[in-house]
This record gives C-alpha cells, structure tokens and sequence, in this order.
C-alpha cells in the first residue's frame, strides 16, 4: 500500500471533497480522504489495483487541478 498526498485546486466546497474522495474508491483507491479546507487529498491505494497516473487523472477528470506534495 501506498500513502500518497495531492494539492488539489478549484474545490468550491465540501461537496466538492466528496465527489473527489468518492470517485477515487469507486475506482480502486483503499482510502480517500480530501479536505477542502487545506485544499488536499490524502490517498491510500494498491498500485497493482490503481496507478498514480490514474488517480491524477480522475481528479483532473472531475474538473480540479492537482500535484503531488
């Protein structure tokens, strides 16, 4: 397992959070934990199951810039 975390921009509220932390399990990530407020995402993923460039992408995907801390 892997602990990974981003910056993310362009969340408007804590919706947004959601819809990001959603999306990454439904899509293989173990755990998705985003918080508006710091305008990050921790994520906890299985690189056999989900890669990194997949992970970057669907929040890119959903309308958010992200980077890698």
């Amino acid at each position: 397992m892997i602990k990974k975390i981003y910056k993310i921009t362009g969340m408007h509220c804590t919706s947004c959070a959601m819809d990001i932390d959603g999306e990454l399990e439904d899509n293989g990530a173990i755990e998705a934990k985003t918080s508006y407020a710091r305008a990050i995402t921790e994520v906890k993923f299985d690189p056999e199951k989900i890669k990194e460039e997949r992970i970057i992408s669907i929040i890119n995907n959903l309308g958010y810039n992200v980077e890698t801390i």
